[in-house]
């Protein structure tokens, strides 16, 4: 439970953000947030490994999201991505199996070709 001091402020934990929702542009959920991908040199957040589909973790689908593609929403209590059901679909994803699919610079440079967010490398 977030106590005040930690609600005010402008940081978050990533245990904190791991397992939060993911809301459509429809505010209906889509998935949740299963990891945060760091810069290893500069400590900033790159990406978000969202959980899409399936049941407790089983069937479900990764997709990688730029950062800069998620809002934190206070009424709904997570994070926003402008989009539809329809384009999450569409999107680059990968089997959660394939853990380091997330890592492959062809399968970045697909992702934020896709989202048109601008590369972090």
């Amino acid at each position: 439970m977030q106590n005040d001091t930690e609600r005010a402020s402008e940081v978050i934990a990533s245990d904190r953000v791991e397992g939060t929702a993911v809301y459509g542009a429809d505010n209906n959920k889509m998935g949740t947030v299963d990891k945060l991908l760091i810069g290893k040199r500069n400590g900033q957040v790159t990406d978000a490994v969202l959980s899409i589909g399936g049941f407790l973790g089983i069937g479900d689908e990764k997709h990688s999201i730029p950062w800069s593609k998620l809002h934190y929403d206070t009424e709904l209590g997570g994070y926003k991505l402008d989009v539809d059901e329809e384009q999450i679909k569409n999107a680059p994803r990968f089997d959660a199996e394939d853990t380091d699919r997330v890592y492959d610079r062809e399968y970045q440079t697909r992702v934020y070709d896709y989202w048109t967010a601008t590369p972090h490398w």
